[in-house]
């Protein structure tokens, strides 16, 4: 399934799946959906109320909450269909607009860690992007004044759907809900031009996090290291890189989280960029107002949007 979160006309937001060019509205079943006793538990222990819709009720719900999604739009006739709004109609926003948290992975491909001229880390490097830097796919995303070293990573992310803490490695991909394209917008100046290196605060800018353009459900890819991974700068292919390459794929980098901290339904694990980025171009090619971004994901999905 490509779940989406969206606006119709009347601009309330809605949860919804794509069939075909159709966008079926399904937030009222998913409001019916139980969150899984597991996550109720881990919420309560919290202080946290339980999702009341959306695709955060979704992902509470766990398997059988997307297992009775599939079962309605089975049994969805055709006309319903049919009068459902195309995707040109609608609004995208994130799939996960307000992701509880953002997991980033340093320099996780071979040849990025190699056009950066460091060796190959022995254990994943952990970076974090603040859930409020989301953006909408397709929406412009303004480059602050004061940043003229912005710069593009085209990444595979993937969506948690179950809470899990200490998971075996031959466990990990069962707690994912599904993957989308994020692009992990970066000020380099102040990640790489300051003492100490200000990361988390280089990637966490309003808009440095474009999501999208929908989730795609973890039944549909069965191998996330069989992925094609790129980027276009206006028109100009600058990354194409393949999952397979990545030092640390899905499974490990979700097992080596889970020894130190819960991931919980609706966190998103971004998985680190191949080559091309623009810091280590020669001549360094940073982002400016006016120039536009296409990225992809293969089996996933294509991410656009404009720098302003």
């Amino acid at each position: 399934m490509k779940l989406l979160t969206c606006r119709f006309g009347d601009e309330r937001i809605r949860t919804a799946v794509l069939v075909d060019d159709r966008v079926i509205d399904v937030s009222q079943v998913i409001e019916g959906l139980s969150p899984e006793a597991q996550v109720l538990t881990l919420l309560g222990r919290a202080g946290i109320a339980a999702a009341g819709g959306g695709m955060m009720r979704l992902l509470q719900a766990g398997e059988p909450g997307m297992a009775a999604l599939r079962e309605y739009l089975a049994q969805l006739p055709e006309a319903r269909k049919a009068e459902a709004p195309t995707l040109a109609q609608v609004k995208l926003l994130a799939p996960v607009p307000r992701p509880g948290k953002i997991i980033g992975v340093g320099r996780n491909y071979a040849d990025h860690a190699k056009e950066t001229g460091v060796q190959p880390f022995e254990k994943p490097r952990i970076i974090f992007k603040m859930g409020s830097a989301v953006s909408a796919p397709f929406a412009p995303v303004q480059r602050p004044a004061a940043v003229t070293k912005m710069d593009f990573e085209s990444e595979l992310a993937v969506i948690i759907g179950r809470p899990g803490r200490h998971v075996p490695e031959h466990e990990a991909l069962d707690l994912v809900a599904g993957y989308t394209v994020l692009n992990d917008l970066s000020a380099r100046e102040l990640q790489f031009d300051v003492q100490p290196a200000q990361t988390t605060f280089a990637k966490s800018m309003d808009g440095f996090c474009p999501m999208g353009p929908w989730m795609v459900s973890a039944d549909e890819v069965p191998d996330p290291q069989a992925l094609e991974v790129r980027c276009w700068l206006n028109g100009q292919q600058m990354q194409h890189g393949h999952t397979r390459d990545m030092l640390f794929p899905v499974r490990t980098l979700i097992a080596y989280l889970s020894q130190f901290m819960t991931l919980e339904p609706g966190d998103v694990i971004t998985t680190g960029t191949p080559a091309g980025i623009g810091a280590f171009r020669t001549p360094p090619l940073y982002l400016k107002p006016g120039d536009r971004l296409r990225l992809e994901v293969s089996g996933v999905g294509t991410l656009e949007h404009d720098i302003i």
